[in-house]
């Protein structure tokens, strides 16, 4: 038999093998999905939360309050501030939940609600679950807490077992949830970049990110609270407790013995949280929200995750937004693969006169070397037609060192802004897993005070103390180091080891740009 033989007839036994687990896990998938369930109807001064916004609406009818949240502890602090209030229900949907020292604070600030009879809905996407299910166990096990996992596997005990039905649900595995937002009591939404992990809120010893949220009051937060239950009634979620087998709850057991040695550091952060005037920066008192008539929370719905030919996705709505410059366009993305398309639209902007600035991780910040590999490739063309491109250093120098040493920084904002007049902050990258795999959220606005607020971030964050400006000399790539009192131009990627340079330069020759 010819070894192309063999090989084919592998192939068709692996599709056929991919055919039958994607049924088996279908038929699995409706026996086990869960009851629908509702955001619960907002009452007029039921809880704290209630009497808070409730005069504010008052005096803004038909309008959303926003915040602008871009210091990391104060970040904890609206999550923490949120929950501790919430009387009624928290709406929590997250692409991962770390459990370390900032995630295990806000879990137990979730138990403390549920314990004052508080609804938790909790909605994670599985690919980040795999060691922790205990954890989320031990939350669901609680009577007003429910844990649902999106996109899961069956297999949650056998990496070996696991890693081979993610390989034969290759196409549906690798579709996932990247939406973020903390919804409490229908009055309060916080969406945004931020996962809930250490690295999101300053409380990191090796490298925390630069990152952005908006928190919202008023009709935005209804909206919210419409794509959550989408998304929590989809058929793509089921049950953590649907998934849990005997090992897990016996691991759960043994858990509950040992003391929560994450928690050990609590409390220098919560010191450091406390004396921090940005941390204080609640929305209750409202002179610190800006009130806009002119709101929008925007999705993908959850059906991009198993329908790859659907329309409405968010992508359309970003880039009919795009579109609308007319002088100046301003993305923060920390993962920037804008393909030959997007390439083409971004130069196409330049050449008209139109300034186009884009930040983004450099090779030694990221924490994702596959995507700088396969962004690589689109930097000349985009210099040459005139875009401006902002690499972040990967040290923290305008701050200097984290509550526990780190000085490490790296980029996770996702946002952009038009001319003066419309701004975004959300899950969005400007990559092909954003556009055409994952399911993301943000808000846009059109607040002139908004994006001038966001062009303030912006600019600090493209200044020489904080990023390299890209150029080119003649033919090649140049970063321009102006941090210091005499400028210097660096002809190699600044700050990144050998080891990950030639991990980018391989990524980059491989054929799975539009996995990343």
């Amino acid at each position: 038999m010819h070894i192309f033989e063999i090989a084919l007839i592998g192939v068709v036994c692996f599709a056929l093998c991919s055919l039958l687990a994607i049924y088996s896990y279908g038929r699995f998938g409706r026996r086990a999905r869960g009851r629908p369930t509702r955001a619960l109807p907002v009452e007029e001064a039921e809880t704290a939360l209630d009497r808070a916004v409730a005069p504010l609406l008052r005096q803004q009818p038909g309008r959303s309050g926003l915040l602008l949240v871009a210091d990391n502890l104060q970040a904890f602090a609206v999550r923490a501030f949120a929950a501790r209030n919430a009387g009624r229900s928290l709406d929590l949907q997250y692409y991962y939940w770390l459990d370390d020292l900032t995630g295990g604070l806000l879990a137990r600030e979730v138990i403390a609600a549920a314990d004052r009879g508080v609804r938790v809905r909790l909605l994670i996407d599985d690919i980040n679950t795999r060691g922790d299910d205990a954890s989320y166990l031990g939350l669901d096990r609680h009577p007003n807490i429910e844990v649902r996992l999106f996109n899961p596997s069956r297999n949650r005990s056998n990496s070996l077992r696991r890693g081979i039905e993610l390989a034969l649900r290759a196409f549906r595995a690798t579709r996932r949830m990247h939406n973020k937002a903390w919804i409490a009591d229908g009055r309060i939404a916080i969406i945004g970049g931020r996962n809930i992990g250490d690295a999101y809120f300053d409380a990191s010893s090796t490298a925390n990110f630069h990152d952005l949220d908006m928190l919202l009051v008023g009709e935005a937060v209804p909206q919210t609270e419409r794509i959550f239950d989408d998304f929590w009634n989809s058929p793509m979620v089921i049950p953590l407790c649907s998934l849990s087998r005997s090992k897990l709850r016996r691991k759960l057991a043994s858990q509950a013995r040992r003391p929560a040695r994450r928690l050990l550091n609590a409390t220098p952060f919560l010191t450091n949280l406390a004396e921090r005037k940005e941390a204080n920066v609640l929305p209750e008192a409202g002179r610190s929200l800006l009130w806009s008539a002119d709101v929008d929370v925007v999705s993908d719905p959850p059906a991009k995750a198993w329908d790859p030919r659907g329309t409405g996705w968010l992508a359309e709505r970003l880039l009919a937004s795009l579109s609308t410059a007319r002088h100046e366009l301003n993305i923060t993305s920390p993962y920037f693969i804008p393909g030959r398309k997007g390439t083409a639209a971004f130069a196409a902007m330049a050449r008209r006169g139109i300034k186009v600035s884009v930040l983004t991780n450099s090779l030694a910040a990221t924490d994702v070397v596959a995507v700088h590999g396969a962004y690589a490739r689109y930097r000349k063309p985009l210099l040459e037609s005139g875009v401006a491109l902002y690499e972040l250093r990967p040290e923290n120098i305008r701050d200097g060192p984290s509550l526990f040493g780190s000085r490490g920084a790296s980029l996770h904002t996702k946002a952009f802004t038009v001319d003066a007049a419309t701004g975004f902050v959300g899950s969005f990258n400007f990559d092909p897993r954003s556009a055409s795999l994952n399911t993301e959220m943000g808000v846009i606005f059109n607040d002139p005070r908004l994006v001038a607020q966001m062009r303030t971030i912006f600019l600090a964050q493209t200044a020489p103390e904080c990023s390299y400006q890209v150029a080119l000399e003649g033919s090649r790539l140049v970063w321009n180091d102006a941090k210091d009192a005499v400028p210097q131009q660096l002809r190699s990627e600044p700050g990144a080891s050998l080891g990950r340079r030639l991990t980018a330069l391989a990524i980059g020759l491989l054929p799975i740009e539009s996995q990343l």
